[in-house]
């Protein structure tokens, strides 16, 4: 070889293996049409998977092929006509027949058939019986009808299908939550988070459960991991606001929440949030209002109702409390700073022989008879409209209860129960109707399968009360405390536990758990002002015993009971002047 071939050779070695290396990095070639529908629909880009899927409606794929997947994606647009264009004719293939009832189904639950979307889940289960995706939205159906056993069963199957799915486990997280609490809640998340650790949805869940859980910090760090994946995210103004709120910092919150925009802002959650950070404020006059639209909304909700009679009492609106809770309304499940309120507006309006019952009321342990709402709606129209179900039924029982006709309500509660056996609900409502006709232990017995689905605090209360009244003062007072651990943001369970351990004469604990009630919602009550005075008084802490005296008469100077306390831990610190003056004015309230 001569030189100048030799060198050419050398040359032209390297360049092919440069060729050769070209040619390894080509670009893939791009995935077959279906596959990248697929894909988007996997990711949630309905508009990418519709392009993809009408590229092979004009390749002539047939639409028979196509059709399921066109519908879920026009459903991920939000396009619920041209959703229902693809999937209501059911014209399916075989290989696609279980996705397209499935997706039918969806649809029907988004328009709110739930007996169509029922029957398109059956059929779609005759095909996919073992899709977890399937049991997932099975589940959500069941709980929408009332069936929340049920609920329960169909979201374990999800699990039990795909342990991976990060949509079965943020159900199940959220059915644990609602019936063991936040704490019981956080693996089920962080399972989901494991395989889908940008998932919104499930973050945003795990923010508010470790924020409910007492996790403050954790639920920051959430919260700033779903700004770095989408910092426009409605539900991430809404949490933000939520801890701008429990920071104290009411401006930062309402500047917050109205980014949030109407959807989230306006809706219950939103309106309750919105009314403490108003009350928070001091714009109780606006306070009031949002309150008041959401108490008529929800009529069962007593912490509605208990901030909404702040709300009008912080802004001395003594005529609309007195107008608007002056026929009894405000005594329930266990508040008397309710009625201790509405009394003292009574009071003022010189409505003094209404006022006298709920006073006197507020003063009194809770019994059964205050565990029920009353109802504005006459027995007899209720009795008509008992077929209607739902709120017309629970008119019907509280209407018997109030009425004195505890069998028939018992009849009716059972009757409900019957026809819808896994309903929360029907549950709670037939065991309200027990113990109104002091049939204590089916009552309990009720409101325990209950619990099984949902355990808000008035239930948890409803628990221990029964318990009580069965003569096991112990268990119902276990029950409290493994309320109030599983739910540490409880203030409502923190209370109650601090008027247990007050008549026990536990000063110490009394101390701690009135701290923690007043820090979760408690501020403005003052009872618990009471017996953190009290409870100072006891430990020899004499300047702290009379702040809290004085912050509880502040909270409501016509209250006979602050009013003493004051005088008592004034006449014992030697400041006989204004114990005098105190005394005087206890005169005059007609201690």
């Amino acid at each position: 070889m001569t030189c100048t071939a030799e060198l050419r050779a050398r040359l032209l070695l390297p360049l092919a293996a440069l060729a050769a290396l070209a040619a390894c990095g080509e670009a893939p070639a791009d995935p077959p049409p279906m596959e990248q529908a697929r894909s988007a629909l996997a990711a949630g880009d309905g508009l990418g998977a519709e392009v993809a899927l009408r590229s092979l409606l004009a390749e002539g794929v047939p639409q028979e092929d196509l059709a399921a997947y066109l519908g879920e994606a026009e459903l991920q647009q939000g396009q619920l006509d041209e959703a229902r264009r693809w999937l209501e004719p059911a014209a399916f293939s075989d290989a696609t027949a279980g996705h397209g009832f499935h997706m039918l189904g969806r649809l029907e639950m988004r328009a709110g058939n739930l007996p169509l979307a029922g029957q398109a889940f059956d059929r779609a289960h005759g095909h996919i019986a073992d899709s977890s995706d399937l049991w997932v939205d099975i589940a959500r159906l069941r709980f929408s009808g009332g069936e929340q056993k049920q609920a329960i069963e169909a979201s374990r199957r999800a699990v039990e299908l795909d342990p991976d799915n990060p949509a079965a486990l943020l159900l199940r997280a959220q059915l644990v939550r609602d019936s063991e609490g936040p704490a019981a809640a956080l693996p089920w998340l962080e399972a989901g988070l494991k395989h889908a650790p940008d998932d919104l949805d499930l973050l945003g869940d795990y923010a508010a459960t470790l924020g409910d859980a007492g996790r403050a910090r954790d639920m920051l760090a959430a919260v700033r991991r779903m700004a770095e994946i989408d910092d426009r995210n409605p539900r991430l103004f809404y949490l933000q606001a939520v801890l701008a709120a429990r920071g104290g910092d009411p401006m930062l919150a309402r500047t917050l929440l109205s980014r949030a925009g109407p959807a989230l802002s306006e809706s219950p959650a939103g309106m309750l949030l919105g009314g403490a950070i108003d009350i928070g404020n001091g714009n109780y006059e606006s306070a009031a209002q949002v309150l008041d639209r959401l108490a008529r909304m929800q009529p069962d909700n007593a912490r509605v109702r208990e901030l909404l009679v702040h709300a009008l009492a912080a802004g001395l609106n003594e005529r609309e409390l007195a107008h608007r809770f002056g026929e009894g309304e405000a005594g329930d499940r266990g508040r008397p700073y309710l009625d201790h309120t509405v009394g003292r507006s009574l009071e003022a309006a010189d409505r003094r022989e209404q006022a006298a019952p709920l006073l006197d009321r507020a003063l009194r342990p809770v019994s059964a008879d205050l565990l029920v709402l009353p109802t504005a709606t006459p027995l007899e129209i209720a009795g008509r409209r008992r077929e209607q179900g739902g709120q017309a039924v629970q008119a019907l029982v509280r209407g018997s209860i109030q009425a004195g006709q505890a069998g028939a309500a018992v009849a009716e509660g059972e009757r409900f129960r019957r026809r819808f056996p896994g309903s929360f609900d029907a549950l709670v409502l037939a065991g309200d109707a027990q113990l109104a006709a002091r049939r204590t232990q089916p009552a309990l017995a009720l409101y325990r399968e209950a619990a099984g689905i949902r355990r808000p605090w008035p239930l948890a209360y409803k628990i221990a009360l029964a318990q009580r009244e069965l003569g096991d003062p112990g268990a119902a007072r276990a029950g409290l405390e493994d309320f109030l651990r599983d739910n540490p943001a409880s203030g409502e369970a923190s209370a109650e536990l601090a008027r247990l351990a007050a008549a026990g004469g536990e000063w110490p604990l009394v101390a701690v758990l009135t701290d923690h009630a007043i820090d979760h919602g408690g501020a403005h009550d003052p009872g618990l002002w009471r017996l953190r005075a009290r409870a100072a008084a006891a430990s020899g802490e004499g300047e702290l015993a009379f702040d809290a005296a004085v912050y509880a008469y502040a909270l409501n100077p016509l209250s006979r009971e602050s009013t003493g306390l004051l005088a008592g831990i004034a006449r014992a610190q030697g400041d006989r002047r204004l114990a005098e003056g105190l005394g005087r004015k206890l005169a005059r309230l007609g201690a």
